[in-house]
């Protein structure tokens, strides 16, 4: 009974498929969080006679043959790099991207991650860092005298201090792009670090080029459609039901068989 492991296929497949809608839905709230989508491929098949073969001494050909196929198989797990809503914070230290690109992070080992949440904070020496405590790359220091802070859309940051008429530029924030960037490998924290998929990071100026332009005192919310995510759990939902049923039903088709006397 071929069946019995087939059902079985698509069981795995669509509790994939939930875990999946499931983590999407979970991270609603989270800052610059892009969802998932699962895509399925059918598995290898069993020729019981191949399309094409010979069917008689003469040459004539079998016109579709006779394929059993054996089941599924998760094929990829994509992640949809769409742009979020926008929401309003009025903290000066909050930074959308409109568009392409990414923070750069420096993390506790050296290496350089990469985040669409620009939730901003100051550590104790100014340092802007996330709410992890990672340094933004470039570092930018924000004076402790500074009065107010302003991030235009090109990534200066300026301040302006005491005494002082017009703002000073404390440093300029740089953004990353890739060739692949659903080739990105998610990491836990809003970070991303970069893969052979994904190709090397191409860096540059906000709002130049292909960079997207920032936005201060904004969040990049996450680009999850809660209707949607709803509607594609409540489908998994059954085709997980449909396939338990085929299960249940060549289990049956079994006891027939072996009920005979």
């Amino acid at each position: 009974m071929l069946s019995l492991d087939i059902g079985a296929t698509g069981m795995l497949a669509q509790q994939l498929h939930v875990n999946v809608i499931s983590n999407n839905i979970a991270n609603m709230t989270t800052a610059g969080f892009k969802r998932q989508r699962p895509e399925f491929q059918d598995l290898i098949y069993q020729n019981k006679e191949r399309p094409g073969a010979t069917s008689s001494d003469i040459g004539t050909l079998v016109p579709s043959g006779i394929q059993v196929g054996l089941g599924v198989k998760p094929g990829a797990v994509y992640r949809i790099m769409e742009q979020g809503s926008f929401e309003v914070t009025t903290n000066e230290y909050d930074i959308a991207i409109a568009g392409r690109g990414f923070f750069q992070i420096q993390t506790p080992n050296g290496e350089t991650a990469y985040t669409r949440a620009g939730n901003f904070g100051l550590n104790a020496d100014g340092d802007l860092v996330t709410d992890q405590g990672y340094l933004l790359e470039p570092n930018i220091s924000i004076p402790d005298d500074a009065l107010d802070t302003v991030i235009n859309p090109s990534g200066e940051v300026l301040v302006k201090q005491p005494g002082q008429v017009s703002y000073s530029n404390v440093g300029q924030i740089q953004l990353a792009v890739f060739p692949n960037e659903g080739g990105l490998e998610a990491m836990g924290d809003n970070l991303f670090m970069e893969t052979e998929s994904s190709g090397a990071p191409i860096t540059g100026n906000p709002n130049e080029d292909v960079f997207g332009k920032l936005e201060q005192g904004i969040l990049e919310n996450s680009n999850v459609d809660v209707v949607e995510e709803i509607t594609r759990l409540i489908t998994a939902q059954r085709a997980y039901e449909m396939n338990s049923k085929v299960i249940q039903t060549s289990d049956e088709m079994m006891g027939t068989v072996s009920n005979i006397r």
